[in-house]
């Protein structure tokens, strides 16, 4: 790795991070870092334009843009564009790096085999060896700084008008007074195979029903989950509200805010609800453990882990070897707390 960058006292700085919801999230961090040691920087974030609107509100980011790569092939070539005075780099789109090598006087990045994009790449952070936690991972572009997270909580901020509208759905819906119970049944189609079974859920939730008659469990997810979930909430029966594909990111995120508990699977509303603080039981693929995944420094989280051991961990290892018991077990100390 070269040598530390040179930076002015009130540097420009840009990261571009083009990527999932929860992924997005797990760069939070490192920004927080960024505008901590630089407290007068100016600091750009370029994100997914689908996905940009999971870092809206966060104080220490200056200006939130969306970018593609398509849309980059096109930016910066102006002489008279925006020019930055260091540039932070997230996955491997060549476009990118080709941007952001043509806006900013030094670009950091990982360490990369494909000659392209190496030639962008003005500090390349080599990539850890072995495994470590994604928050961490993220944050090694700091090095080329001098920098470190003090924090490795994740960033998220509910607007009030968030929290407003929130509030009236709850008692729209006559949930005023309840506790309010948030079900992440599933993660992607790409990733299904990190899906604790519905049946699974819908045992837990009769389960925690007759233990705790003030109980609402809400039932969340995307478009794409609305109909197994819609098919629980209709076994459950009154004491379930399906709320999957019905909110936008930003409207499920303020109503995350508001639950009592949320239990679900890897996925990007867990990231979320992470970043929340809210009382959390969070289920891990063995292919992707909690303990390289899951949120950090929350004051109320247990994490269950596949059994699986790491001398067979694979892909197809069925989350239904996570029992019931386990997370009934967690989820009520975690209520009765």
């Amino acid at each position: 790795m070269s040598a530390r960058l040179s930076l002015p006292e009130r540097p420009r700085l840009l990261v571009i991070v083009v990527a999932r919801f929860g992924d997005t999230l797990l760069v939070t961090p490192t920004l927080t870092a960024l505008k901590q040691h630089w407290p007068d920087a100016e600091l750009t974030v370029l994100a997914h334009p689908g996905r940009m609107e999971v870092l809206e509100h966060l104080p220490y980011i200056d200006h939130l843009v969306p970018i593609t790569k398509q849309r980059a092939v096109w930016l910066g070539r102006l002489p008279f564009g925006q020019r930055f005075d260091a540039a932070l780099v997230y996955g491997g789109d060549h476009a990118l790096y080709a941007y952001a090598r043509r806006v900013s006087r030094q670009v950091v990045a990982f360490a990369a085999e494909d000659a392209a994009l190496a030639r962008c790449i003005d500090h390349a952070v080599p990539r850890p060896r072995g495994l470590m936690h994604a928050v961490d991972e993220r944050a090694l572009l700091l090095q080329p700084f001098g920098i470190m997270p003090a924090s490795r909580h994740l960033g998220y901020r509910v607007s009030a008008s968030e929290a407003a509208t929130a509030e009236q759905w709850v008692r729209q819906q006559g949930l005023k007074g309840r506790r309010l119970l948030g079900f992440q049944l599933q993660s992607f189609p790409a990733k299904a195979y990190r899906d604790w079974p519905v049946a699974r859920f819908e045992a837990l939730a009769k389960a925690l029903f007759a233990r705790y008659p003030d109980v609402q469990v809400l039932l969340l997810g995307g478009p794409e989950g609305r109909a197994a979930a819609q098919e629980l909430a209709d076994k459950l029966g009154p004491r379930t509200t399906c709320v999957a594909g019905t909110l936008t990111m930003r409207q499920n995120a303020a109503l995350l805010s508001r639950l009592a508990l949320y239990v679900g699977v890897d996925t990007g509303p867990t990231h979320l609800a992470g970043a929340l603080d809210v009382p959390m039981v969070a289920m891990y693929h063995c292919f992707h453990r909690g303990a390289y995944l899951a949120p950090q420094e929350h004051p109320q989280l247990t994490v269950i882990e596949h059994p699986c051991p790491e001398d067979q961990v694979q892909r197809e290892a069925s989350m239904a070897d996570i029992a019931l018991q386990p997370v009934l077990d967690a989820a009520c100390k975690q209520l009765d707390s």
